[in-house]
Parts: C-alpha cells; sequence; structure tokens
C-alpha cells in the first residue's frame, strides 16, 4: 500500500477540487491521489484550525507535513504571519503550491525529510503529524521542533486519544516548558506545547 508520506512516481493522478468552510471562510483545494484526506478536510485538521486563536499567530509559522496545504494556506489567509510549508511528498507539494496560487496567499514552499531543509526558527510549528511513519520518527518530529522553534515559540498539534496522546503529551513535558490539552473532541486531543 503506497502511503501519503512516500514518493510514490507509479501512482495515478485523479486531481480534483474540494471546497472546505473553515471557522466561516471559504476555501478550494486540490487533491489527488497519494496525499493525506484526499476527499475533504479531515476533522483532526478541521479541529485543530478551530481551536487556535487566530488573532494569537503571529510572526513566523511553520506548517510541517503541509500535504496539500489546507494549514499553512489557512493560517496565511487569515492572520498576518509569514507562513512556511513543507513535506516529503513531492505530489503535495506541487498540489500545495498549485492551492497557494488558488487561494491567493504567499507562502514559502519546500521539500523537507524531517527538518533536514528548515535552516530558521519560528514563533509556531502547527502540524496534522504524519502517524503512520511510526514512533521514532513522530518523536523526532515533535520533540525536535523544539530546536526549530524561537525562545516561547509554541508547537501545536492533533493527535487521537487512540494514537497514544495522553502518553505523548506526558512524554512532551521532558523537553517543553509547558504542555497542554487546549481542546478535545471525539477522541481528537489539540495540545499547544510551548518551548523554554
Amino acid at each position: 500500500m503506497s502511503h501519503y508520506f512516500m514518493n510514490d512516481e507509479n501512482l495515478r493522478s485523479n486531481c480534483r477540487i474540494i471546497k472546505s468552510n473553515i471557522n466561516g471562510d471559504m476555501f478550494s483545494f486540490y487533491t489527488d491521489n497519494g496525499v493525506f484526506s484526499k476527499k475533504g478536510l479531515d476533522f483532526g485538521t478541521r479541529t485543530l484550525l478551530e481551536t487556535i486563536e487566530i488573532n494569537k499567530v503571529t510572526g513566523s509559522v511553520l506548517d510541517f507535513g503541509c500535504g496539500y496545504g489546507p494549514i499553512g494556506i489557512y493560517i496565511a489567509k487569515t492572520s498576518h504571519a509569514n507562513v512556511h510549508m513543507i513535506d516529503i511528498n513531492r505530489r503535495s507539494l506541487e498540489l500545495a503550491r498549485r492551492n497557494v496560487d488558488l487561494n491567493h496567499v504567499n507562502v514559502k514552499i519546500y521539500e523537507s525529510k524531517i527538518y533536514e531543509s528548515v535552516n530558521e526558527k519560528f514563533d509556531f510549528i502547527i502540524t496534522n503529524p504524519p502517524i503512520r511513519v511510526g514512533k521514532e520518527i513522530l518523536y523526532k518530529i515533535l520533540f525536535g521542533a523544539s530546536d526549530y522553534l524561537k525562545e516561547n515559540g509554541e508547537l501545536w498539534f492533533v493527535i487521537h486519544k487512540d494514537q497514544g496522546a495522553k502518553t505523548l503529551a506526558s512524554k512532551l513535558k521532558e523537553k517543553y516548558r509547558s504542555v497542554e490539552v487546549v481542546n478535545k473532541n471525539k477522541g481528537f486531543y489539540i495540545i499547544c506545547c510551548k518551548n523554554n
């Protein structure tokens, strides 16, 4: 089975446009086979975006594992933040570039294996992390985010309780100044980690 965090050049394309209402704003997104949540904005990402107080999102934002772009595009459209979007999946990145144009926002998009291509620090890192990569890589993403956050920067992410949300939140307290479960919705936990 081909997963969305792999580059499968043989995967047949079936590009389509979906529409999503996020906090009262309408967005259109190109999606395709081989990318996460191709049929519409997934519930976890929606809950994450509806939980974040957008008026408090300022400075610079990294959308980690951007997929076709809903998080970064929403942040760029509804805040004054400077947004970067990264992913390892080239099809996702191509869709994200098209969606940036489709939604008339200005962001920086580039390919990165975890944080290898990231050369600066951010006020916010926001992600619906790719759980299927396994615990080792997931921990590298979430614990490693601290090195790419500014002082007092914030990591925001969504994870389902059945994917180990409580255990993960507890472990992250070893790395971050504070870890807060900001919202729970149908088993999805929205977690905010504040950097030292």
